[in-house]
């Protein structure tokens, strides 16, 4: 069994609403509506730009954070170009499609490496793509490969969480690094060494959780 990670070039409402945005745009589709998980620092604009295009029928916040319901499904706007490639060479999505920096995040499944192939080459006829990632899967456990975010992701405390995403906005894990763990923590309200404690446990976290699927 083989998994690959796609960006797709694409002209959806999604595209476009985070086309010129940080945000990040997380789908569930459930043929009537679509439920969206919209994170990052331009989340209100980016959810105007939905409301406006798709329809919002719900929204719940929280910061940075937005959980919606649409009024529509995405597939009645035309955004189903994926899909025929798919069948034609019996790949599989594992959701959520994302949506960032304008394309169209997809993780395809395929049982034989030629069938991931053949996809990739048949939709580069017609969109541009590039390639993430891609590996075998050695064996089909509990919570893969239809893996879900809460089974891979750690639990992080509340400040854990705080802390490790204001660092990660404020470009402590760009190279060069853009900011300090002084800076972090009097973003957040805490002292520097505070900080860095969450900081780290939440690092030794998430670490733990992803090496295996690496």
């Amino acid at each position: 069994m083989h998994q690959a990670v796609f960006h797709i070039s694409g002209e959806g409402p999604y595209e476009r609403a985070t086309a010129a945005s940080t945000t990040r745009i997380e789908l569930w589709c459930n043929d009537h509506c679509d439920l969206l998980h919209v994170v990052g620092d331009d989340n209100d604009l980016v959810v105007d730009h939905i409301r406006e295009e798709v329809g919002l029928r719900q929204r719940a916040t929280d910061g940075d954070d937005s959980l919606l319901v649409t009024e529509s499904c995405l597939k009645q706007h035309g955004d189903d170009y994926v899909e025929q490639y798919l069948a034609a060479h019996g790949c599989l999505t594992l959701p959520p499609l994302r949506y960032e920096n304008g394309a169209k995040v997809v993780r395809v499944l395929a049982l034989d490496a030629e069938s991931l192939t053949a996809f990739y080459r048949d939709i580069t006829t017609d969109h541009t793509v590039t390639v993430e990632s891609k590996r075998e899967l050695s064996g089909v456990r509990a919570d893969a490969p239809l893996l879900s975010l809460d089974a891979l992701l750690p639990s992080l405390s509340t400040r854990q969480r705080e802390v490790f995403r204001t660092a990660h906005r404020q470009g402590y894990y760009e190279l060069p690094r853009e900011t300090t763990t002084a800076e972090i923590a009097e973003a957040v309200g805490v002292k520097r060494r505070t900080a860095e404690h969450h900081l780290r446990r939440a690092e030794k976290k998430l670490a733990d959780a992803l090496v295996e699927y690496l």
